[in-house]
């Protein structure tokens, strides 16, 4: 059985929101996780369910070049390029799927580090 996507978003939101200085809002229609204050807040991840029909349970999140590239070759089944954000580097991860939750909040982590930069 494929796992509900409230659950997902529950889980993933309460890692997001465990990092330094993250806030949630509604960005694009979906929620997103940023980093900063006031107007200096940058995004650092996105919730994505079944993104213009992808089929995918998903986030996206700030990434380098370098990382996507290493993740989408080490795991294709887990790790993509998202759409609009991945020319940047930003990376998708499947939550539909195997990816062991410490990996999840491992690439959150580092999105969130990302994005402060």
């Amino acid at each position: 059985m494929p796992p509900r996507p409230a659950t997902v978003l529950a889980k993933v939101r309460k890692t997001a929101l465990a990092l330094p200085e993250a806030s949630e809002r509604l960005s694009h229609g979906a929620p997103a996780w940023f980093v900063g204050t006031g107007r200096k807040q940058r995004c650092f991840a996105m919730f994505a369910d079944d993104h213009h029909g992808d089929g995918r349970l998903a986030i996206w999140c700030a990434a380098t070049r370098e990382a996507q590239a290493m993740l989408v070759d080490d795991d294709p089944d887990v790790y993509f390029v998202p759409p609009y954000v991945g020319p940047s580097g930003w990376i998708g991860v499947r939550l539909d799927r195997r990816a062991p939750w410490a990996a999840v909040a491992h690439v959150l982590a580092r999105a969130h580090a990302q994005a402060r930069r």
